[in-house]
């Protein structure tokens, strides 16, 4: 999946305006089902993630959707990151705003490339690639969209018919306008209310690494918290106000490997900011 990035208003307006000019037309009854629903601001009413593949079990409960859009405009996304390894302990979460009828654009396009019942997009001859889950909200309730290995297989994979493949291009067209509109310049980092992380034993791969990195100590709750995977001995917290604070401005001195102590041990921690519509460690349970 390509990389999302935000994009000032003007230029969002122009891609939303070619999407719909590109798109085929909307039957009535789709018109109807893509409006978005009258709700409170923190209500998801389209997302984009990826979900399985293959990488380890903390990388799939960390693992941010790629885009999301509030009913309050709010589009929260990942922003570039940076190669080098290891990566930041933080992860580039970026937000900008739409308008009220960009949203409703967004969500009609969604039902018109697919993101309903019955759309077929067949099982490619590919392993261990992740499915592109597209979920939408309208007046008529909440639909979901899967394509698994949907930018990985073949135009000529033997294992999927013409109309999965004619359904798999107009999605990943849909997409690709969709990062066009989160890509450019205006995007703000996003500050969220409440920090998760996601925990495990920290074992020592120095030999993987330049050096040695060195332990600091988490100024966080204690860890690793409550049981998030307990055959994988995950744990997970949260931290808001005066604890969130702390952990965000311990980041900038750690990176992904930093072990952090607490409670006499070493932690290996993935921060995850939560988002609007998220509450707690529940939510990175449910979405792995």
């Amino acid at each position: 999946m390509t990389t999302f990035r935000g994009l000032r208003a003007a230029a969002a307006a122009a891609t939303l305006v070619l999407l719909g000019a590109c798109a085929q037309p909307v039957a009535a009854d789709e018109s109807v089902a893509g409006s978005p629903p009258v709700s409170d601001g923190d209500a998801l009413v389209l997302r984009v993630r990826q979900t399985g593949g293959f990488v380890g079990p903390d990388a799939l409960a960390g693992r941010l959707p790629e885009v999301s859009v509030y009913a309050d405009g709010r589009m929260i996304f990942n922003g570039p990151t940076t190669a080098i390894y290891p990566g930041p302990a933080l992860p580039n979460v970026l937000v900008r705003s739409l308008s009220a009828e960009q949203v409703t654009q967004l969500t009609r396009q969604a039902v018109t490339a697919g993101v309903r019942p019955g759309t077929d997009f067949g099982q490619p001859g590919v392993a261990d690639a992740t499915t592109t889950e597209v979920t939408v909200v309208t007046d008529a309730g909440e639909q979901t969209a899967g394509a698994n290995a949907l930018r990985e297989a073949l135009p000529d994979d033997p294992a999927l018919t013409a109309v999965q493949k004619q359904a798999r291009t107009k999605l990943i067209g849909f997409l690709d306008e969709l990062d066009k509109l989160t890509s450019g310049t205006g995007a703000q980092p996003y500050r969220p209310e409440t920090l998760a992380a996601v925990v495990r034993p920290y074992v020592d791969n120095t030999d993987a690494l330049p050096g040695r990195p060195a332990a600091m100590p988490w100024p966080g709750p204690a860890l690793p918290g409550e049981p998030l995977a307990e055959a994988q001995k995950l744990g997970c917290v949260t931290m808001t106000g005066e604890q969130r604070d702390a952990v965000l401005a311990a980041t900038k001195e750690a990176n992904a490997s930093t072990p952090w102590s607490s409670g006499g041990n070493g932690w290996t921690v993935t921060l995850r900011p939560l988002l609007p519509d998220e509450t707690g460690c529940a939510d990175l349970k449910a979405a792995r």
